[in-house]
């Protein structure tokens, strides 16, 4: 492990190029919160990053344990999803931030040319400049100390089993259509990847489970060749239309903290080291009280979600550590420099701090000293999230009717369902608050419990305050007798 965070840590794949006389290292650092995938290249005591996360301490450590200097850190694009740690680690090694064309950043950086070669070590790394996914997309091809093409670190531009969304960039950082873009991705694909060997490995910038495409695989790495055969986008007798209108076709509106996200990516942000400092400030629950009414600061309790529904602070908001935890904060807190105070299991503030960081939510002003713990001997008032188990559920449907939430995504709605239940995507909750009426009861259910309390506490602190959270959510819910089903449609012939 490269990382000190003991939870959706780094996953370190020794997808390895390596001989016995360590001419050429690839690692690549999994964060599977994220679905990213950041990438160590080593070579005769030269490193290179490519796209790597806001804490950057570890690739600094790995480098010094290897005896190496990161000479570049490499960016295939701005992205969306993500804060990069480029900044942060240009300024603590002396790397040389590393862009295609078409970038455009506010800070110092060099614009490599398409076709260039760049020099590490007794490697080379050759820039493909492949537009689409965003107009400065580069993929960068890897080639040994015999200048063999080895692997391809391809970004957004081609995942395992897909390619990058077209409109991610529109309105922030181009003036573009979707469509144009697309266009765009397809000619960087006929013209610049397909026409590679076979036996190139393809090391993409995400995996299952990220917002940056729609269908990826849970492989995080693929031999060419064998995308060449699998992939839809890469089909041989794919006409430009047909890419196009397939790429485009059935994209749900990205998460609202992406074009943030590439703003800071291509104008700055607060040091890392600032952040983690600004963030880890120990609150008696008295001061944490004061601070929370002073300043207007949510409170972001991260405790896994059948603790919270026990007790917490009132108005708190639960998004658990242990779960897809920066992409929801992501998805639920519209404002990234929203002050934020933390109540989390007692030694994991500087593991939450981090993870907010890491989609730039750099404005933690503190934390509940203690936890939860501390709160409730304090004598501070509690409130708590009804619950029912799925059983109990079962008995109570059978005597009266009642009102059931669905807040899993509509795909997964659509796949199986309680008849009769209301479909309300947690990722879409503002959007339909209309819809739910505060004087009836609801029992609110996602797939397994976590996206649940996330939609139950948000809608509690607005003082919704007759949801009933069903534990276990509809996994439990399949497994009990009593409720009536739809038929099960498989989800990936769903749109």
């Amino acid at each position: 492990m490269l990382s000190d965070l003991s939870h959706c840590n780094w996953i370190l794949n020794y997808q390895t190029l390596h001989n016995k006389n360590r001419v050429m290292v690839i690692e690549q650092i999994y964060t599977g919160c994220l679905a990213q995938g950041a990438y160590y290249i080593e070579s005769n005591g030269e490193a290179a990053i490519i796209d790597p996360l806001r804490e950057v301490q570890p690739y600094i450590t790995k480098a010094e344990k290897s005896n190496a200097k990161i000479k570049f850190v490499l960016e295939t694009h701005f992205h969306a999803d993500f804060v990069s740690g480029h900044l942060d680690l240009a300024e603590k090694t002396g790397a040389q931030i590393v862009y295609g064309p078409n970038a455009k950043p506010t800070f110092d950086f060099y614009s490599a040319k398409d076709g260039e070669i760049l020099k590490l070590g007794k490697i080379s790394i050759k820039v493909l400049h492949t537009p689409g996914h965003t107009m400065e997309s580069t993929c960068f091809l890897l080639r040994d100390e015999n200048g063999k093409e080895t692997a391809l670190f391809s970004g957004d531009t081609l995942f395992i089993g897909d390619v990058g969304r077209p409109d991610l960039a529109q309105k922030v950082a181009t003036d573009l259509t979707p469509e144009l873009l697309a266009g765009y991705l397809y000619d960087s694909l006929r013209n610049k990847i397909m026409p590679l060997a076979d036996d190139v490995m393809v090391y993409p910038a995400h995996g299952a489970g990220s917002a940056c495409g729609k269908n990826m695989s849970k492989e995080t790495t693929d031999l060419l060749g064998n995308q060449k055969k699998t992939n839809y986008a890469l089909r041989a007798n794919m006409t430009k239309e047909e890419f196009i209108k397939e790429v485009t076709d059935g994209l749900l509106p990205p998460p609202s903290y992406f074009p943030l996200n590439v703003m800071m990516n291509i104008e700055g942000y607060d040091r890392i080291d600032d952040v983690l400092s600004r963030g880890q400030h120990s609150l008696s629950p008295v001061a944490f009280e004061t601070a929370a009414t002073e300043t207007g600061a949510l409170v972001l309790d991260t405790r896994a979600p059948e603790d919270f529904a026990k007790g917490f602070i009132p108005n708190a908001i639960n998004i658990g550590i242990d779960g897809s935890f920066a992409p929801w904060v992501g998805a639920m807190i519209p404002d990234i420099k929203q002050q934020i105070l933390l109540v989390t299991e007692p030694g994991r503030e500087k593991e939450v701090i981090t993870r907010l960081a890491r989609v730039g939510y750099d404005y933690t002003i503190g934390y509940l000293e203690g936890g939860f713990e501390a709160w409730k001997n304090a004598g501070k008032e509690v409130d708590y999230i009804p619950t029912v188990s799925p059983a109990e559920l079962a008995k109570i449907c059978a005597k009266k009717e009642v009102h059931i939430l669905d807040v899993r995504k509509h795909n997964e709605f659509d796949s199986e369902h309680i008849n009769g239940a209301i479909n309300i995507p947690l990722d879409y909750i503002n959007d339909h608050l209309a819809e739910i009426d505060k004087n009836k009861t609801y029992y609110v259910h996602c797939a397994g419990g976590y996206r649940s309390m996330i939609f139950a506490s948000t809608l509690r602190a607005r003082a919704y305050n007759n949801l009933i959270n069903v534990n276990g959510g509809f996994s439990a819910i399949k497994e009990t007798e009593g409720f009536e089903l739809t038929d099960f449609v498989c989800p990936s012939t769903l749109k």
